[in-house]
């Protein structure tokens, strides 16, 4: 049976027909769909497959390692800098090795879509020492988390499945096969205990493991060799197979790479054959720089690092063209002489009337800088709010402001979002009560998960309970309802805990509006149907 599906969808019903038992995530584009999909799948809920968002990736990571240690199939979705908050237990769990197969789903975002860098998460899998899935199109993304789930259970370590934000977010038809059965409850009889002299045994056994990775590679169904007698050889890399076909069809020499790590022997033969290889990957140049170590530097070797292809930014169709000395398309430039339309805060959002307070009381302070944070709140930086001077990664807000203000700077403010701020920005709050930082943070709290579609957020109604449970002054913990008739409050509040010599946190608490106009139509949904 055929059925159309996202990239992310396909990934998703995969594991559920390959005997899914939980899935665990964070939000974040473009990975968030495979979650969501799950929790909704009529099979994933008869079966009571887990599937409840995690507080961040690290936890995520941890939980499924959990369920795969009682021998049940995990999976853990996250965007690529999700893998940068996971690393710890991610690149531990290739030592400790699995028991029920174990996923980890990287989606990266070339181009920045939605993301503040360009990462490479197969660098992840290299540096782990494990197998890595790369898919080339949907049903590739299908089939490939059942052949993970097989692998990961076979060699007993986590396999990496990469896929891209143009393959997550597009759609096309999907072969989909049987419903497979869950493992049995069958906990692991290993010591997963990584005390140095058990880790050091445990570290020579995934060694040992390497040349069974590349046998695995080798006889892949994912990688093949197309033969069509050019000097060129094309190494094309996941969704870059497609643009490659595109433009050649069955006239190139092709050897497509699916699933790594890449067997030398492979690559070697093919150098052989031709006279220079071109490397058409999306990201960054993994495989490019694997291959010249292979096959010495006198090779030529085309790709990203030699500007036949772009340094940075995703793939498309006409760069492949033009990398492969093919004429391309006129490149439509309509939009150069429009206005730009950044993105803003929707109308009527809380947010909005945070920054308006801000923005007000801080235009007295000549010094004044406000540390912001990773959600929809950072369209704060742009205009009319022009506010916020920092954002790095999730949390950062809470530990620059402690920072700047050991540093001597007044005031320092931090905004951060009620999602984020359960994410990590807990640890840096204990860090600035320890030290008595004199910092006000906004914990601007619009109960969900805006940016990414509304989720659950993990500490909904807990945040007073926290903030206390760290130490900060219940008299410097302070609730406001972001509305413009509660303005001179606001201001009142912000102006006084600022001029408080410590650690003070304000939580402006509103439903975001995106939200509360949802189940507003669930409500009256409900309502209708109970008539």
């Amino acid at each position: 049976m055929k059925q159309l599906l996202l990239g992310d969808e396909a990934i998703a019903l995969g594991a559920i027909n390959a005997g899914l038992s939980g899935v665990y995530a964070y939000p974040g584009t473009p990975s968030t769909e495979i979650t969501e999909f799950i929790q909704t799948n009529k099979v994933a809920r008869e079966r009571g497959v887990h599937s409840r968002w995690c507080t961040n990736e690290k936890t995520a990571m941890e939980a499924a390692l959990g369920m795969s240690y009682a021998g049940k199939r995990a999976l853990v979705c996250m965007k690529h800098v999700g893998m940068n908050v996971c690393a710890d237990a991610f690149v531990n769990s290739a030592i400790t090795g699995v028991n029920g197969g174990l996923i980890v789903l990287a989606a990266d975002d070339p181009s920045m879509h939605s993301s503040q860098n360009e990462q490479d998460s197969r660098f992840y899998g290299k540096f782990a020492l494990i197998p890595v899935f790369e898919p080339s199109n949907q049903q590739e993304a299908y089939d490939m988390v059942a052949s993970a789930f097989e692998l990961s259970e076979g060699m007993k370590v986590p396999v990496l499945l990469r896929i891209v934000t143009r393959l997550a977010h597009s759609r096309a038809a999907v072969e989909v096969g049987e419903l497979g059965a869950e493992n049995k409850l069958c906990p692991s009889t290993d010591q997963w205990v990584l005390l140095p002299g058990i880790a050091r045994k445990k570290y020579v056994d995934l060694l040992g493991k390497q040349e069974a990775f590349q046998k695995a590679s080798e006889t892949s169904a994912y990688n093949k060799k197309e033969s069509a007698g050019q000097k060129l050889g094309i190494v094309a890399c996941g969704i870059g197979y497609n643009y490659v076909k595109e433009n050649v069809g069955d006239n190139a020499d092709i050897l497509k790479v699916s699933q790594y790590p890449l067997s030398p022997k492979a690559i070697k033969a093919f150098a052989a054959e031709h006279e220079s290889i071109l490397v058409v990957e999306d990201g960054q140049p993994v495989v490019e720089e694997t291959i010249a170590g292979m096959v010495g530097a006198d090779y030529p070797i085309k790709g990203r690092l030699t500007g036949d292809l772009p340094r940075t930014g995703e793939l498309t169709p006409d760069c492949v063209a033009k990398a492969l000395g093919k004429p391309t398309g006129p490149a439509f430039d309509n939009a150069k002489n429009l206005a730009g339309r950044p993105p803003q805060l929707c109308q009527g959002c809380g947010h909005r009337d945070v920054y308006t307070a801000l923005n007000q009381v801080l235009a007295e302070y000549p010094d004044y800088r406000v540390f912001g944070d990773i959600g929809c709140y950072t369209l704060g930086a742009l205009p009319p709010f022009k506010a916020l001077s920092s954002c790095v990664d999730m949390g950062a807000s809470i530990t620059m402001a402690k920072g700047a203000a050991d540093a001597g700077l007044f005031p320092a403010v931090a905004i951060i979002g009620d999602s984020t701020f359960t994410h990590s920005g807990m640890t840096g709050l204990l860090d600035a009560v320890n030290d008595k930082a004199n910092i006000t943070v906004v914990i601007s709290d619009n109960l969900t998960t805006g940016m990414t579609g509304g989720q659950d957020s993990a500490g909904t109604n807990k945040f007073e309970a926290i903030c206390l449970g760290l130490g900060v002054e219940p008299e410097h913990v302070r609730v406001v309802v972001p509305l413009p008739k509660n303005m001179p409050e606001i201001t009142r509040i912000l102006k006084e805990e600022i001029e408080y010599n410590g650690v003070s946190v304000i939580i402006p608490r509103r439903e975001c509006i995106q939200t509360a106009a949802r189940h507003a139509r669930e409500r009256q949904k409900a309502k209708e149907a109970n008539k």
